[in-house]
């Protein structure tokens, strides 16, 4: 691809990832690519994703240094521009990045070359009755020893505005949409709809809405499934629920879920990928869904997604298992797949390029 900007998204508190920035801007002071640090507050304020893309030139491509924390910092940027997305594992976790810190260089190389994959990610959009907004006071509490937060989201210019289907929100979500509990002492009450019926009422300490994406984040702690990047669905899970079913639903990309805090309940906060982005009264409602358009995440050889999981979560296997020695792999890991198979997603002989490390 032609590459003529690039914003640059460093996690500054980790000197590997300062070491890092100094590499790509030396790489791109040598290929003639404008590097432009983005998701910054040095003025002591932070920008929304358009403001950070215009003030960035549009850039075409944006490159994390940090952990997954700072490539969901990235997305919400790319994902307004449309723009490709690079993350580079700095981490503990890395479930969302591609390549190490040793290797920033040769993917850059790669990225040019066009010799990369494109791996599109579901994002979540969201509806509201009403704007969100952060009280003056909450906003000091949530501040203290962190950056300033993001502003409120604005309304979408594109879209249709009445009472009874809300407003839509100029926000995205790669990882989960989180509507929590404020005290302590008091679950936040709140009815459930997937496509516009009731399911349930629930009394919980939170309810989260998750990407597949964002299936291994809060939604995984929170006791629900794991679901494959590549899957098409969204996962609502309820957090310490006050009632016997406290399941997680799955339901198809085309199914949104409506959460409506009730009357008796106490206000609740609405997080946006671990981000506090506005605080709702009772009566109040939020609706969450698939968006139109998606991220467009850099892949540089093929996605291992269940041997990081093995990794990341580590995975132990059954005493009565270990037995029996380490199991042989199911099918080749060297020669092509015969025709049947051709067509499924399997990690054997690349036909693309391979993997930098």
């Amino acid at each position: 691809m032609r590459m003529s900007r690039l914003g640059l998204v460093v996690h500054t508190g980790r000197p590997e990832a300062r070491d890092s920035a100094r590499a790509v801007r030396a790489w791109c002071a040598e290929h003639a690519v404008q590097c432009t640090d983005i998701d910054v507050w040095h003025d002591g304020d932070r920008h929304s994703a358009r403001e950070e893309v215009e003030a960035a030139g549009n850039p075409d491509l944006i490159l994390t240094l940090g952990g997954d924390g700072t490539f969901l910092r990235g997305a919400r940027v790319a994902a307004e521009n449309n723009a490709l997305v690079l993350g580079v594992d700095l981490g503990r976790v890395g479930f969302l990045t591609e390549v190490s810190a040793s290797g920033v260089r040769a993917a850059l190389n790669a990225v040019c070359e066009d010799r990369l994959r494109i791996d599109t990610r579901m994002l979540l959009a969201l509806r509201a009755s009403r704007r969100l907004e952060v009280p003056a006071d909450l906003e000091a509490w949530v501040r203290y020893g962190r950056g300033p937060l993001l502003p409120p989201p604005q309304v979408r210019p594109d879209c249709q505005v009445d009472d009874e289907w809300g407003i839509p929100l100029d926000v995205t979500a790669l990882n989960d949409v989180v509507l929590e509990k404020l005290s302590r002492d008091r679950q936040v009450s709140v009815g459930v709809y997937i496509c516009g019926r009731l399911l349930a009422s629930y009394s919980a300490d939170a309810l989260l809405v998750a990407t597949p994406t964002g299936s291994t984040a809060y939604s995984f702690a929170a006791g629900g499934p794991v679901v494959s990047p590549r899957a098409e669905a969204l996962v609502f899970t309820p957090v310490a629920p006050h009632m016997a079913f406290d399941r997680s639903v799955v339901t198809a990309p085309d199914e949104p879920v409506g959460l409506r805090i009730l009357e008796r309940s106490g206000p609740a906060a609405v997080s946006i990928d671990g981000q506090l982005r506005g605080v709702l009264d009772p009566g109040d409602w939020i609706g969450v869904y698939a968006a139109p358009r998606r991220l467009r995440a850099v892949r540089l050889g093929p996605m291992d997604f269940y041997g990081r999981l093995r990794e990341r979560m580590n995975l132990t296997d059954a005493p009565a298992a270990v037995a029996d020695g380490a199991p042989a792999p199911l099918w080749s890991l060297t020669t092509a797949a015969p025709g049947d198979l051709a067509h499924l997603a399997l990690l054997t002989a690349p036909d693309g390029p391979s993997p930098i490390q």
